[in-house]
């Protein structure tokens, strides 16, 4: 099985599959730092699975909220229509934390916090904390990750 390595000081994401690279990208995660705490908007740290794969079929670019597509796919004009948004675009890779007290259960569980790993505009910066807490990724690299990445993947979020 594939695992997933975000290293959140360099915003950098491995995918490997029994020590062979098989996928490198530029993220982006919160804005508001590391934290574990619900309403907090940072993202969590530590070790994780990914526990849904949401999407499949659906275009480049197509639109999801709350973990729907809406039919749309983005574009400028979308994005003028919607100033402000959040999108969440292509794919959602799920995580749920497997770490009792640090990223699962009570105030810190990663999975009811909604924290994905998704795709966003190309015009969003990468390589740089920009989110309210998930991973966000350019579109054709969450293509392959998500191609790459069944369900239980390990995903491990270290600083």
């Amino acid at each position: 099985m594939p695992d997933i390595r975000i290293d959140l000081a360099r915003q950098w994401l491995e995918l490997r599959q029994d020590g062979e690279l098989l996928l490198a990208a530029p993220v982006s995660t919160a804005a508001a730092g590391l934290g574990e705490r619900f309403g907090s908007f940072q993202t969590p740290r530590g070790r994780h699975v990914v526990r849904a794969r949401i999407g499949a079929g659906a275009p480049l670019g197509a639109v999801f909220v709350g973990r729907r597509w809406t039919g749309e796919v983005y574009s400028p004009q979308l994005a003028a229509q919607h100033p402000g948004r959040d999108w969440i675009l292509t794919r959602i890779l799920w995580l749920s934390g497997c770490e009792v007290g640090r990223n699962r259960l009570g105030e810190v569980d990663t999975l009811r916090r909604y924290i994905y790993i998704h795709g966003t505009p190309d015009t969003t910066p990468l390589g740089v904390p920009g989110s309210k807490g998930c991973v966000r990724m350019g579109n054709a690299d969450l293509l392959r990750l998500f191609e790459l990445t069944p369900a239980g993947t390990p995903v491990d979020l270290v600083e």
